[in-house]
């Protein structure tokens, strides 16, 4: 996926979390509703100032907003699982009892 729909994406998260209606953010940030709507479709980036108002409102950090980690694609986690236990292969017990933790 690229970046423009993985930011959009994770706006769209960010957006359902604070609760509010994309309709309403475009008002608090002073934007048309179709330009919200193109940047959390993927369509287009948002100016440096419309993400800075993204922000705010939705109190969230630039860390928070360009978090995609959850969005790759399977095979990608796998082969960055495989490295993580490549590279602390001390660590494997650990990583199996939270895969089974989490598959109950």
């Amino acid at each position: 996926m690229d970046t423009k729909k993985l930011l959009g994406k994770r706006l769209k998260e960010l957006i359902k979390r604070k609760g509010l209606s994309q309709e309403k953010l475009s008002e608090m940030i002073n934007i048309e509703p179709t330009a919200l709507s193109n940047i959390v479709t993927g369509r287009n980036y948002p100016l440096l100032g419309t993400l800075d108002k993204l922000i705010g409102v939705l109190g969230v950090s630039y860390l928070d907003v360009f978090d995609f980690e959850h969005h790759q694609n399977e095979k990608d986690l796998q082969e960055k699982i495989v490295r993580i236990m490549e590279k602390y292969p001390e660590k494997i017990s650990d990583l199996y009892k939270i895969a089974v933790a989490l598959t109950k």
